[in-house]
Order: C-alpha cells, then sequence, then structure tokens
C-alpha cells in the first residue's frame, strides 16, 4: 500500500464527515442507523445517497448545490473519497458525510423509509454473465435500496455503458418500476430536458474522462 493511500486512511478517522463501520457493527446493529438526521446532520432536510461515489465530487458538489438536502456518499474505497470528505471539512459543508461499507450491506446502515433519494454513479457494469448479480440495478439491489428508500422516492442511474443503460431499463420494466426519464446521451441532445437539476452541470471524476474521450453519458431516473 503508497504512503499516500495509508496517510489518507489515517487522516479519514479524524474527519468528522466520515464513518467506517465495522461489518460486525453494520451487523449487530449500527449506531446511526435511524439517527442521520439527529446525530449528524442536525436537521429534518432529505437525505440523498450516492452509491460507489468515488472520490466524492459529485456528493460535494450537489451538497453545494442543494443546502436544504443532506448527502451521503457511499464507497468501500475510503483513500478514494477523502478527497470529497476532506474538500467537505475545508468548506464547511456541513450537509455531506462519507459512509465506507460495501453497497450489498447498504440496508444495514439506513432505517425504513429514512431515505428520500439515491444516484448511482457510473458503477462496473459487470458486463460477464456470471458478474450479473454484482450488477447495483440488479434485482437483488432494487430490494434492498426499497428496504431504505420512501414509498415514490427516486432512484438516478448516470452511465457510460450502454449496456447497463438496457439492462436496467429492461428489467425495471419486467419488474414494474415506474420509469419516469431515460436518455441515451444527456450531452448530445440540448432538447433534452429534465427536473433533475445540474445533471448536467455536476460531473464525477470518470465522467469527465469518459465525456472527454467522446463516449455518450446515458440517464434514467425511477421510482422505487
Amino acid at each position: 500500500m503508497g504512503k499516500n493511500k495509508i496517510r489518507r486512511f489515517e487522516e479519514n478517522k479524524t474527519l468528522v464527515n466520515v464513518f467506517q463501520p465495522t461489518r460486525e457493527e453494520a451487523l449487530s446493529g449500527y449506531e446511526m442507523k435511524g439517527k442521520w438526521r439527529t446525530n449528524f446532520f442536525k436537521n429534518d432536510n432529505p437525505i440523498v445517497l450516492e452509491l460507489g461515489c468515488g472520490k466524492g465530487e459529485y456528493s460535494v458538489g450537489m451538497a453545494k448545490a442543494f443546502p436544504d438536502k443532506n448527502f451521503i456518499g457511499v464507497d468501500i474505497k475510503g483513500a478514494r473519497f477523502w478527497f470529497g470528505a476532506k474538500e467537505a471539512v475545508e468548506k464547511n459543508l456541513a450537509n455531506v458525510a462519507f459512509l465506507r461499507t460495501q453497497i450489498e450491506l447498504i440496508d444495514l446502515f439506513f432505517e425504513k423509509d429514512e431515505v428520500d433519494e439515491i444516484w448511482i454513479t457510473f458503477p462496473d457494469p459487470q458486463i460477464k454473465f456470471k458478474r450479473a448479480k454484482h450488477r447495483m440495478t440488479h434485482p437483488d439491489f432494487l430490494e434492498r435500496y426499497k428496504n431504505i428508500v420512501k414509498k415514490g422516492g427516486y432512484i438516478h442511474l448516470k452511465t457510460d455503458s450502454e449496456f447497463l443503460h438496457g439492462y436496467t431499463l429492461g428489467i425495471l420494466q419486467a419488474l414494474g418500476y415506474d420509469v419516469e426519464v431515460s436518455h441515451h446521451d444527456i450531452y448530445g441532445a440540448p432538447e433534452f430536458e429534465t427536473d433533475a437539476v445540474h445533471l448536467r452541470e455536476i460531473k464525477t471524476y470518470y465522467e469527465g474522462l469518459f465525456s472527454a474521450k467522446g463516449k455518450t453519458i446515458t440517464y434514467l431516473r425511477f421510482k422505487i
């Protein structure tokens, strides 16, 4: 492990907006479950999760744009989201936190209806068939999301993978989910409009890379 990673891991332990529970803590009843608003955010504002948040730039960007919402970036790689957590602390953004865990455990950290919205930003499409269960829009994951997102809450998917976009759309239609927006190229069609504010303006690190290479960015929004 490089010195920079070790330094970031150690600094994460000192950042007030970083939560790194053990698997045992999650399974035995995590102390923040059902208490994110009261114990950390200190308000009653909506909670929005970014799953697979990477460096955390999307969570931080959304927190800046929407001070009346609470954001939690979730990723297993703490050395990555250190960038976002550090920036949030330096800029006194009290409405954003970071949770280090596997997405497979997400429903162990939030109570039923505690989450208002989820963003899934540029996940690994897991193209191989044997990896299907690891796709973040696989039916098993959707069930986990239903356990924590309030009825009628939105889930957003931004991806450069036409495969994952099509797979997800098929799953949603087969299971009877209400798909409100589906678009195959959000930057290539000026006429494309959506009320998902800042859909284009805020970009993840990988989104910037993919766009620079000319890859199209797709978007889905559906109700859970």
